[in-house]
């Protein structure tokens, strides 16, 4: 899923080629960001569209030969002149024949020579270039690459397959290991560790165009270009900011210092950073961005009023950054803002999330941060990654990059207009990852909170999954020794034995021992007091149970994920009902699947969409069957509640933290979804859990309060 969809998309023929633009935001003034070599369409620029369409009109297209841009055949087809001349194009087309100010113009390597081009033939358009990682040839090129010609041909066809730079040739890329030299190449590009994402994304990409188009993309560059046309580009006078990382090994950084001094432009140097920084640097490169176009366009921000508090006159302020993936993240974090507000009774609490727990925080009088309607939601990309109870939990994070990317955005913008004392990130991923990798924007205590440490592969994942897994805990680790001071409190939302006794990769430390020596330890967090025998027996009046019958509560979590899992308990009820008639059953669908969508009338069984205080009715219940998500889990065994969990297919939480922890306080009948699909099997499960008495483990009901009290000390 899209961080963001465009407002407005289609295509501009130009002499018989079709290619295709995507418009976002509609801002008085407009960015134009340039395709650059056809092995990656637009899309690259998926961590810069949603933080600068907050700002500016967006636009972007396909360049020839790529994403949805058709693929003329032939090297002229992709001369410098008809890039550029497909930009003026997409800008007329865009603009409709309106007047409008000219446009910042961002290029990133072959597309800083076009934007330039772009300002050099049509100043009027363009009121400034963003060069990045710039490939223009003012430089000789770096001396590993040089030494491989392009068109040579092998003298020995039975010579082993070129390797390095000697794959970036023509007969490898026609007649060899097209795939060998794009995870080259690519992996060139991104030359700073831990970039697995970024080199993953381009490769795919790669595949696209092809190999055939590729090669009349590299012959229009070379063979067909004009003399000196990078000396009469760097001839634009336009205001220029070029953005380089000094360990580029495509192009050499060189390059960059001499496009600054040429067109008398602003460096800005990356130190150790690849050819691309805007995909693997982001945060960086889209604030660069964004300042530059506030100097081009400073009236934008005349009006702004800002106001500065003495600090004996400031209000304690803390911000809660809560995942909206599962309610009961909202609801433990609740309690321990109430835990926070009895040792700081005077401190504002701001809340930054998306819904459903908007909702929830709002009921509860909240106050939710205007800024939350930024977000890009995390629940609609997790159930777009979804399918019939399958999952891949740590896929579908590394999938939720420019989610991660966009949403930090937005709470880097907010934090640095308001202040605050306290930011307390709940599994706020994208907020603990991009301060570690931008220290220096952090100006306030930070406090992560977790249920789990580490990420784990899943079997079928073989090697590959594994290597990946260790490579995102290292890269977790590097940071944490680096930046400690980064987070002020670490606290795992548990106790040390919940921790899964496993390691983090090959050469990496245990999780737990490391998890004891990093984190303080607040055990579980229920947010709620269990239900009474009082308050059982009314929930179970307002279900109009009679009192020798029996409440099985079936329920799925806050997101759309678990409707397939719903629909085998709605198969597997008249078996129970037939072996147990007495057995009701109440099936929560939760606040993202609509009852409506699922058979109804099925006798003894009643639909129900979002239930506020679910707990309660847990509590009520004298079996449950849920997903294998950790919070309705142990809500179940706080009340003491016999229960059959059902994890998730691929979800490495459900499949190894969750069922470790559980295990700690010996609740909960685990049952794999193939299982689970048999209603036969099903009904027996849920028979055999309904008659057992329950055994669990108490759990600890200080856990809010101790939460609180460790947070309090940051204020």
């Amino acid at each position: 899923m899209r961080a963001r969809e465009p407002d407005e998309q289609g295509f501009v023929v130009r002499d018989g080629v079709r290619v295709a633009y995507e418009v976002f935001g509609d801002a008085a003034h407009t960015v134009l960001l340039m395709p650059t070599w056809s092995i990656i369409p637009s899309r690259a620029w998926k961590s810069q569209v949603p933080y600068l369409a907050r700002r500016l009109r967006v636009i972007t297209f396909d360049g020839r030969g790529s994403g949805a841009s058709d693929r003329p055949v032939g090297p002229a087809a992709y001369a410098d002149e008809e890039m550029v001349a497909d930009a003026r194009a997409v800008l007329r087309h865009v603009r409709r024949g309106t007047e409008a100010d000219p446009a910042l113009v961002v290029g990133f390597s072959c597309g800083v020579a076009w934007s330039l081009a772009l300002a050099l033939e049509a100043p009027e358009e363009v009121a400034g270039v963003v060069a990045i990682g710039p490939a223009l040839g003012l430089v000789p090129g770096l001396e590993e690459r040089e030494r491989h010609a392009f068109l040579q041909e092998p003298t020995d066809r039975d010579a082993p397959a070129a390797e390095g730079w000697g794959s970036f040739s023509r007969h490898t890329w026609l007649h060899g290991d097209y795939d060998g030299f794009l995870r080259f190449f690519f992996g060139q590009m991104f030359s700073e560790p831990h970039s697995t994402k970024q080199i993953e994304d381009c490769v795919a990409w790669g595949h696209e165009i092809g190999p055939e188009r590729l090669v009349d993309t590299e012959l229009a560059r070379t063979v067909c270009r004009t003399p000196g046309f990078a000396e009469r580009v760097v001839q634009a006078d336009v205001p220029v900011l070029v953005i380089h990382g000094d360990d580029d090994h495509v192009r050499p950084y060189a390059e960059g210092v001499a496009l600054a001094e040429a067109t008398g432009g602003t460096l800005l140097t990356l130190t150790g950073a690849g050819h691309a920084p805007h995909a693997r640097d982001p945060v960086v490169v889209n604030r660069a961005i964004g300042a530059f176009a506030e100097r081009l366009w400073p009236d934008d921000h005349r009006a702004e009023r800002r106001a500065w508090t003495r600090p004996g006159r400031r209000q304690r302020r803390a911000l809660f950054l809560t995942s909206p993936i599962g309610l009961g993240h909202v609801r433990r974090d609740l309690a321990i803002a109430d835990a926070l507000r009895s040792h700081h009774p005077d401190v504002q609490i701001d809340w930054l999330t998306q819904e459903p727990a908007t909702a929830m925080l709002e009921r509860a009088r909240e106050h939710v941060h205007p800024a939350s309607a930024f977000l890009a939601s995390e629940c609609a990309h997790v159930e777009d990654e979804a399918a019939d109870h399958d999952l891949h939990a740590f896929g579908a994070i590394r999938r939720m990059d420019e989610i991660l990317v966009a949403n930090f955005g937005v709470f880097d913008d907010l934090v640095r207009d308001e202040a605050y004392d306290l930011v307390v990130g709940d599994e706020a991923w994208d907020v603990d990852y991009f301060l570690h990798e931008n220290p220096e924007l952090k100006r306030f205590a930070f406090a992560w909170l977790t249920d789990f440490v580490g990420w784990v592969p899943m079997a079928d994942g073989g090697t590959a999954e594994a290597a990946l897994t260790a490579d995102y805990n290292a890269e977790m680790l590097e940071q944490r020794s680096r930046f400690p001071r980064v987070r002020d409190r670490s606290v795992f939302v548990g106790n040390p034995a919940d921790v899964v006794d496993l390691g983090f990769g090959p050469g990496l430390p245990g999780i737990r021992p490391w998890t004891e020596e990093n984190f303080a330890f607040s055990g579980y967090v229920t947010g709620f007091e269990p239900v009474g025998e009082s308050d059982r027996l009314a929930v179970r009046a307002s279900l109009g149970l009679a009192e020798d019958e029996l409440l099985c509560v079936v329920t799925v979590g806050g997101s759309a994920v678990g409707e397939a899992l719903l629909r085998r308990v709605l198969d597997a009820a008249p078996l129970i009902r037939r072996a147990e008639p007495r057995m009701r059953f109440l099936v929560v669908t939760g606040p993202r699947i609509d009852p409506r969508g699922l058979p109804g009338r099925v006798p003894g069984v009643q639909l129900r969409g979002f239930v506020p205080d679910l707990h309660r009715t847990l509590g009520a219940a004298d079996v449950a069957l849920v997903q294998g998500g950790l919070t309705t889990c142990m809500e179940l065994t706080a009340q003491g509640v016999p229960f059959v969990y059902v994890p998730l297919r691929h979800h490495f939480e459900q499949n190894v933290h969750v069922p470790h922890r559980l295990a700690q306080y010996g609740a909960g009948q685990r049952l794999a979804y193939e299982e689970a699909s048999d209603p036969d099997v099903l009904a027996h499960a849920v028979l055999t859990e309904a008659g057992r008495v329950p055994t669990a483990a108490p759990v600890e009901k200080d856990g809010a309060a101790r939460a609180g009290a460790l947070l309090a000390d940051l204020l």
